[in-house]
């Protein structure tokens, strides 16, 4: 495919405390927090104007859609400008409740477990052709994302068994130890790596919906360039018939484990064929091979040098056992260094409550408070998109894909206060009338049919 369409899917953790004990429960949180989404909205599930999906999730996690992209900027301004308006109504529901004279402080986390062990994700959507076959997409994708969490893993600090006791160590991936299938249709009661089920937001004759939820939320920038752009490589080489080596593994969920509690990388892990290969080893045969078909081929995308480049030089940082040297650009590297400073600092191990304290504080997304926000203001962490760049993301949708559709007709129907209904591929003027246009092309950033729905929004109004 020489387009494609990303998003991304972000479950945010939603909590209220006052000196360390939760006052009030998510439930009541996310209603402060979205009391003026649904006042404009009417509902908790809304499209925003810059085409992005907002909504509460099961367990009362807000997530934030972004709207449908065609470069990984616009997919990092998309990411980003999420966190910033979600951000926001943190503020806002902070308001609400010392207004009504309750105590606490609202924390937003952009992160994958809560205190209880509970996991929520980040889903990666990739279009892919109708006519790819996914059962051999997942055999290919499996050991890519097993061992992909090395390169862009958020990092945790876990408490594991040790013989009648328990010790904290630190792991790659927040999501690893939740997959237990490679694919399945189902989400949540296997938690497959690949979620199999047939949903496209687009033309079902012509395009498939490729969902990957095996991939941890990132604060750094650099990590999630490099866990989508190496994953389009990976597809591309597929799409475009490049032959493959057979990395199939024996347990694709005992691997991804394996390679999640070992920073170092040096573990191996079992292929069908006999062979024992590290997560080092795996990675670098995509990123080799993706290097050579790029080369070769001239198929390069915008992006691709920037995430040839970094894919080779986080791998090359952990092959030489220097992985401070990428502590910019990889979450779980930076996370890790962060929390064996202060444990080494204050003589404590990784499994000292105020280590976990700081673990969960690496995910605060609220600027200054944050220990990533705190890190990235200071310099520490790579930014590919500056703060302009967001703020524009969080008024306008990609100006290349369906996404501008949507942005404008959801900007003008509020803005002249018509009552509509929308989702990812139908716009519904609710007048009498009832006129629906149906936008089954999420590469098509212009039709004279949507021009008319919004014509017809300000014109009922304005009048002639």
């Amino acid at each position: 495919m020489d387009r494609r369409i990303f998003g991304l899917e972000t479950e945010y953790g939603l909590t209220c405390t006052h000196e360390g004990r939760r006052t009030l429960g998510p439930d009541e949180v996310a209603r402060h927090m979205f009391r003026s989404v649904v006042a404009w909205g009417r509902s908790s599930n809304v499209f925003l104007p810059n085409g992005s999906r907002l909504y509460l999730d099961v367990g009362n996690h807000p997530e934030y859609a972004t709207a449908e992209c065609d470069t990984l900027t616009d997919l990092l301004a998309q990411d980003l400008a999420g966190q910033s308006l979600l951000t926001d109504l943190v503020d806002e529901a902070r308001a609400h409740i010392a207004d009504a004279g309750l105590t606490g402080t609202v924390y937003l986390f952009k992160n994958n477990l809560d205190s209880s062990g509970n996991s929520y994700g980040c889903h990666e959507n990739y279009l892919v052709s109708r006519g790819s076959d996914l059962a051999r997409l997942g055999e290919l994708l499996t050991p890519f994302l097993v061992s992909r969490q090395i390169v862009c893993g958020a990092g945790r600090v876990a408490t594991v068994p040790d013989g009648a006791r328990q010790r904290a160590e630190f792991h790659v991936s927040q999501r690893a130890d939740v997959m237990w299938e490679a694919t399945s249709s189902a989400t949540t009661r296997s938690r497959p790596m690949i979620n199999t089920r047939d949903e496209p937001h687009a033309d079902a004759e012509l395009y498939r919906r490729l969902h990957v939820i095996v991939g941890d939320s990132n604060l750094a920038q650099s990590s999630t360039l490099l866990k989508v752009g190496a994953t389009d490589l990976v597809l591309r080489m597929h799409e475009a018939g490049e032959p493959m080596p057979d990395l199939s593994l024996v347990s694709a969920a005992k691997a991804i484990r394996a390679i999640c509690r070992d920073p170092a990388a040096g573990v191996t892990v079992d292929l069908a064929d006999g062979r024992a290969l590290t997560a080092l080893q795996l990675q670098r045969e995509y990123q080799g091979r993706a290097a050579a078909f790029v080369a070769r081929t001239g198929a390069a995308a915008a992006h691709d040098e920037t995430v040839l480049a970094l894919w080779d030089r986080v791998l090359t940082a952990l092959e030489s056992g220097r992985p401070d040297d990428v502590a910019a650009d990889v979450d779980w590297v930076l996370k890790r260094r962060l929390l064996q400073r202060y444990a080494d600092r204050h003589g404590v191990d990784l499994g000292d409550p105020r280590v976990a304290q700081l673990d969960l504080a690496y995910h605060d997304v609220q600027p200054g408070r944050g220990l990533f926000a705190i890190v990235q203001a200071r310099g520490g962490a790579t930014r590919h998109v500056d703060d302009d760049r967001v703020a524009w993301a969080r008024t306008h949708p990609p100006g290349t894909t369906r996404a501008a559709l949507r942005g404008a007709f959801v900007e003008s129907a509020r803005r002249h206060g018509r009552d509509y209904t929308v989702d990812w591929t139908h716009l519904r003027l609710n007048d009498g009338a009832g006129r629906t246009v149906m936008c089954k092309d999420p590469f098509a950033a212009d039709d004279e049919r949507v021009d008319r729905l919004i014509a017809a929004a300000a014109a009922s109004v304005d009048g002639p």
